[in-house]
């Protein structure tokens, strides 16, 4: 029981959970700031010529399918590019949350036409990586509260989570495509 319990939690997982490094310096900066602007073009490879029997494939048992992976990285990251101007512009924002899981079920969130996820990603990473790399020591440690676990956040620490948040979710598709449809 305890090995299956693992399985589901590395299927669920495939690159680990997201771990703060103690310090962030520039060159970890720099190596997540090229997952985030490398995120689109690797997206679109290894989806855009799936068929609509293969965008249908989970990653896991009672996870979304391939479809869903790629409309849910245009909202995230949408909202996320959002939360990242709202604390370059307030101070100490509270984000709004929203219901990922059921945005993942709504029909555009459920629709084989990738076309307009794909255009919010290009155009949300192309604005996000040029704020992105504006950035010195006072935009980075710009902060804004959860409404989850009214924990805050620096911005240099949302810059590892989102490029996590894009390795992850492409570790899941090219599971997805490995398991050919077995969950």
């Amino acid at each position: 029981m305890q090995e299956q319990l693992y399985d589901l939690e590395r299927l669920r997982f495939p690159i680990g959970e997201f771990q703060k490094p103690n310090f962030i310096g520039r060159e970890i900066l720099d190596k997540w700031i090229t997952a985030i602007e490398s995120f689109p073009a690797r997206i679109r490879l290894l989806t855009a010529t799936l068929s609509v029997e293969e965008l249908d494939w989970k990653y896991r048992p009672n996870g979304w399918s391939i479809k869903q992976v790629v409309h849910h990285c245009a909202d995230s990251h949408l909202n996320s590019f959002i939360r990242f101007k709202l604390a370059l512009t307030e101070e100490m924002p509270v984000i709004k949350a929203y219901e990922e899981q059921l945005w993942a079920e709504l029909p555009d969130g459920i629709s084989n036409d990738l076309t307009a996820s794909f255009q919010i990603i290009e155009g949300v990473h192309t604005r996000w990586v040029l704020l992105l790399k504006s950035f010195g020591e006072e935009e980075l440690k710009r902060q804004f509260i959860h409404p989850a676990t009214n924990k805050s956040l620096s911005l240099d620490e949302v810059i590892g989570i989102y490029a996590w948040h894009s390795n992850h979710h492409l570790a899941h598709i090219e599971q997805a495509l490995f398991y050919k449809g077995k969950f």
